[in-house]
């Protein structure tokens, strides 16, 4: 679809722009051996009755309307996938940002790699991350519901951490088990290679499919959030890349997981006219997570020693204003 157009559909869904958030979640069971818990956020007029989702006593949560209708306009699609044994809350507040910006964002919680599903058979099924995501863009292509309010031939994919990974096999990038091997020789990564084993990408796994491209063409442009596993990928996949990559990078590093090793390999190797990189200096991996609750690294040390560090940010910074700065970026890249 012509780019002028593609403004002139996202203008139009502005100046119709929603009230409210619109939410609703549902299981795609289009493959039995892996049903998958599927949310939504869409643009909506309705206001009432409202409710807070993604909520708890450590995280804020973000207020939407349920089960709302969507404005009836032509939006753009954005797919997220959230981290190792995350879910769709640590991206809830993007995607609420996004739909009052006018866009339907569509996450599924990955079997095996969410935070109530560790199931071992699954979570070896490294390629299945990918195909979930374009389950649930089929399922929306497909549904009398949604294929009419949504653009599908110019679709987003934002991924943190090992959804930036998912998301990256969407565009091209491809998996290459003997690199990633080689690469733990050299840099034996605990965060990443000490994962190999139970991500499956130690060995060839039963089911796995010979082929490791995933690229989509309805995918037309990726945003990566502090990644992990980027020299899993071959450098000769990366160098092809022709869609726009926005990669945000986190300054500060936990332990083993700098950026530089990341999401600046990932940068090195994807053609410089077709990705944008940056580096938040005052940023940590789970910055781009939702909002932490003033008490939330007691709370999350006292359910599980370490944990705490999920809500620690740079010294002096405010994950508020990060998550400001951080959409701006990721706003402006939407719309060039």
């Amino acid at each position: 679809m012509n780019h002028f157009i593609l403004i002139l559909l996202f203008l139009f869904s502005l100046n119709a722009m929603a009230k409210g958030v619109g939410f609703s979640q549902f299981e795609l069971n289009d493959e039995v051996s892996r049903p998958l818990n599927v949310t939504l956020w869409y643009p909506t007029r309705d206001t009432t009755p409202t409710a807070l989702v993604a909520d708890n006593i450590a995280f804020e949560g973000t207020h939407v309307v349920k089960e709302a209708s969507v404005t009836q306009a032509k939006h753009p699609l954005v797919l997220l996938s959230h981290g190792y044994r995350g879910s769709w809350r640590n991206l809830n507040w993007l995607a609420h940002k996004l739909a009052q910006q006018g866009y339907i964002v569509a996450a599924p919680d990955h079997p095996g790699t969410t935070t109530f599903d560790h199931t071992s058979t699954q979570t070896s099924q490294w390629w299945q991350r990918p195909n979930d995501l374009v389950r649930v863009l089929n399922y929306l292509e497909n549904d009398a519901a949604w294929q009419p309010v949504i653009v599908f031939d110019d679709v987003t994919a934002i991924g943190h951490s090992l959804g930036g990974w998912s998301v990256a096999q969407l565009i091209g990038a491809q998996f290459d088990r003997s690199a990633f091997m080689t690469q733990c020789k050299i840099h034996p990564n605990p965060r990443t290679c000490g994962l190999a084993k139970e991500l499956g990408l130690h060995s060839v796994q039963d089911g796995e499919p010979e082929s490791s491209d995933f690229s989509d063409p309805r995918v037309k442009r990726v945003i990566i959030l502090d990644l992990g596993l980027a020299r899993s990928f071959s450098t000769s996949s990366l160098n092809k890349i022709q869609q726009p990559s926005l990669i945000l990078a986190a300054g500060i590093d936990i332990g083993d997981l700098p950026q530089a090793m990341e999401s600046g390999y990932l940068a090195e190797h994807i053609p410089l006219e077709n990705r944008r990189y940056k580096v938040f200096e005052s940023a940590t991996h789970f910055s781009y997570m939702q909002l932490c609750k003033a008490n939330a690294i007691a709370v999350l040390e006292e359910e599980f020693p370490g944990d705490g560090v999920i809500c620690k940010d740079g010294i002096g910074s405010d994950r508020r204003v990060l998550h400001n700065q951080i959409f701006d970026d990721v706003k402006t890249f939407l719309v060039q």
